[in-house]
């Protein structure tokens, strides 16, 4: 393959990754991002503008830095989901252990029956 289409191929491969990283960490910014505090979503909302930026243009290299920076940024977001999924998880095992012992009896009606006959 030639240089210069080996490049071309780099580039878009390293936009449709670094797309779709914007996308999934928009979305969880959007749905998550109160989970965390203040500065560290703004960091992550820096990268992803800065990521924004790179991605008009057409240097694969640079696109590769700020689709790492933002992985990166967004790893705080992804903790804190994690974390508050298993909280959560942890609560509905522990409301599923709510178990209540009982004593029982068992009732063998053929006895009674021949109790009734006798």
């Amino acid at each position: 393959m030639p240089p210069r289409t080996r490049n071309a191929r780099e580039a878009v491969d390293a936009k449709n990754h670094a797309d779709a990283l914007v996308h999934s960490t928009e979305k969880a910014l959007a749905e998550h991002g109160s989970k965390v505090e203040e500065s560290e979503r703004r960091a992550i909302e820096d990268a992803v503008s800065d990521l924004k930026e790179a991605l008009k243009g057409d240097d694969a290299e640079a696109i590769k830095a700020k689709t790492n920076t933002v992985a990166q940024a967004s790893m705080k977001l992804a903790r804190a989901m994690y974390k508050q999924q298993a909280e959560s998880d942890a609560a509905k095992d522990a409301a599923k252990d709510d178990v209540v012992d009982a004593e029982f009896t068992e009732v063998d009606d053929d006895k009674e029956q021949q109790e009734i006959c006798l």
